[in-house]
């Protein structure tokens, strides 16, 4: 899957910005930092994928004859 697929096209997106970020100035501290707050976006992210898969089912079979 090519990451322009996944990412909005408008001006000003937060993660598109976040991808052209340069990483060249940034601390080994620093890179840590952030690859920590992103480890916990995608738990968080995951999670929510996961409670709107199972609200879909749930209501599937609710209103399954």
């Amino acid at each position: 899957m090519d990451l322009d697929e996944i990412l909005p096209k408008k001006a000003g997106d937060p993660l598109a910005d976040l991808m052209r970020q340069d990483l060249d100035p940034l601390s080994v501290a620093e890179l840590e930092a952030r690859i920590a707050t992103l480890e916990a976006e995608i738990v968080r992210t995951r999670g929510k994928m996961e409670r709107a898969v199972n609200h879909r089912a749930s209501a599937d079979s609710l209103f399954k004859r």
